[in-house]
């Protein structure tokens, strides 16, 4: 749950009872005479004693203990630089209160009107996703949830509903993926997921593997057979907001949910291996996303597809060598069972193109080659569209959340020949293993508008931009900031 937010134009004087407080400056070499700050002379007399300059808060925020026991940090937002170092730095200077585990916060916003409104959305949103607590099964929380936060400078009369929004979605994303694998099967993961569209008024529909197999979606089923309980799904949901749907843009957004991957017969050695129940975390960021653009009542008819299963082994889990027929028709050649994420996926994507949508958008941790390539600060994409490359960086840029295009030129497709089947699964060396998996998975979505994110960061340690714990929530902002201007 997120905490209150309560807006005062107000500074913060000695009648304000505040024990954590926050201060966001702009830009500046001295501090005006205009500019009441709380705690001035002790941020003049620390930035003597550490002989810095005030200039330097541009870097690392600082604070300290005021004259009667509150506890303030100072930090200086540059406005011209990325939206992604803005938010770093509101997140560290944030932490440096949050790690004394207080109930409320306050933050003073200074400068211009427009300044002051953006430091007040990043400062906002900031503590809403680091403020709440994610799932954890220790007896003794490490911290309790912020439960208030106070804004002081800047009112906003929609009472930052597009940020609360994004935050609910992020942690949404977030508190399903941590959550340990013994929980978090396809069966109750279908549980969660059914709850939740009956909350947000989403349409629901299951195809479990009886229907997949009467359809003949042999990819999905490849990977999904290997568990001895049955409870693999593909799960549609739909959300059409407002009036006049017929005149919204359609987005199929389709997510990997694969609840814990063993690798299945090519074994994940045990440092591979931990950690693979984040491996549904794409199906977690669609979730978000859905459920950010419901909050944010942004007018797009949306079609969330999601792939839910396990890669198992066991004597029905398919081999190196098999040969599959996927829903679309086309025949598919096993090269390794640890490339089960795009076998998913094919049969999802399949689904998703027979809505005939404006845009597919696909999320997965789909291949350690993209974590090789980019490590884990951005997330790569692909599309089949130049002009929604330009968008996707443009989208990363605002919201905080980078992305880099990486190519899928027809040559590519060499790799894929397979003298058995339409096409191989991937190659045995995973070299540009990325590349080949955005090769692989055009053949499902049927020249329809395409965008395929591959999740390098998903999982960044120490936090990344806004966020503060190491599974970030990576493609919520991303997606709606795309999505409000398609």
């Amino acid at each position: 749950m997120l905490a209150s937010l309560t807006q005062n134009l107000s500074p913060i004087d000695q009648s304000t009872k505040a024990s954590h407080l926050l201060v966001i400056l702009p830009k500046l070499e001295k501090i005006p005479k205009k500019y009441a700050i709380p705690g001035e002379e002790s941020l003049k007399k620390l930035l003597l004693r550490r002989e810095i300059l005030l200039t330097d808060l541009q870097n690392t925020p600082v604070s300290a203990t005021l004259a009667d026991g509150e506890l303030c940090t100072w930090v200086m937002i540059d406005s011209g630089e990325p939206i992604f170092n803005q938010q770093t730095l509101i997140r560290k200077a944030i932490k440096l209160l949050l790690i004394e585990n207080p109930s409320e916060v306050y933050i003073a916003v200074y400068g211009t009107t427009h300044q002051k409104k953006c430091f007040s959305e990043l400062a906002v949103y900031s503590a809403w996703v680091n403020g709440a607590i994610l799932p954890a099964r220790k007896k003794k929380p490490m911290r309790k949830p912020l439960a208030k936060i106070f804004l002081h400078g800047y009112q906003d009369d929609k009472n930052f509903t597009s940020q609360r929004a994004l935050a609910e979605g992020n942690l949404l994303a977030r508190g399903l993926t941590v959550l340990p694998p013994n929980e978090l099967t396809p069966k109750t993961y279908r549980q969660q997921i059914k709850k939740l569209a009956e909350n947000e008024g989403w349409k629901y529909q299951e195809f479990d593997l009886s229907i997949l197999k009467e359809i003949g979606a042999g990819a999905f089923i490849a990977v999904a057979q290997g568990s001895d309980s049955e409870d693999a799904a593909i799960i549609h949901l739909q959300h059409h907001s407002g009036q006049n749907s017929q005149h919204k843009k359609s987005i199929a957004i389709v997510g990997k949910g694969i609840c814990f991957d063993t690798g299945g017969h090519n074994l994940k050695p045990a440092r591979y291996m931990r950690g693979m129940h984040e491996d549904m975390n794409g199906s977690a960021v669609a979730l978000g996303i859905l459920l950010a653009i419901t909050r944010a009542e942004i007018p797009i008819k949306i079609d969330c597809w999601l792939a839910i299963a396990q890669n198992h082994i066991g004597p029905h889990a398919y081999k190196q060598n098999d040969i599959i027929t996927a829903l679309n028709g086309l025949s598919i050649e096993i090269v390794h069972t640890d490339a089960e994420g795009r076998m998913v996926l094919a049969d999802t994507l399949t689904l998703a193109t027979k809505l005939k949508p404006d845009l597919i958008i696909d999320f997965a941790t789909l291949t350690g080659s993209m974590r090789t390539a980019l490590g884990s600060r951005y997330s790569g994409i692909f599309s089949n569209r130049d002009e929604l490359c330009e968008k996707a960086i443009t989208a990363g840029k605002k919201s905080g959340e980078r992305v880099c295009v990486f190519p899928m030129d027809a040559d590519y497709e060499e790799s894929l020949e397979s003298t058995t089947a339409d096409i191989k699964q991937c190659e045995i060396d995973g070299d540009f293993d990325h590349i080949l998996a955005a090769c692989f998975l055009r053949h499902f979505v049927n020249d329809i508008p395409w965008i395929h994110m591959d999740l390098s960061a998903c999982n960044h340690k120490d936090g990344l931009g806004a966020v503060d714990s190491e599974v970030t929530g990576f493609g919520v902002n991303w997606a709606v900031e795309l999505l409000k201007n398609i």
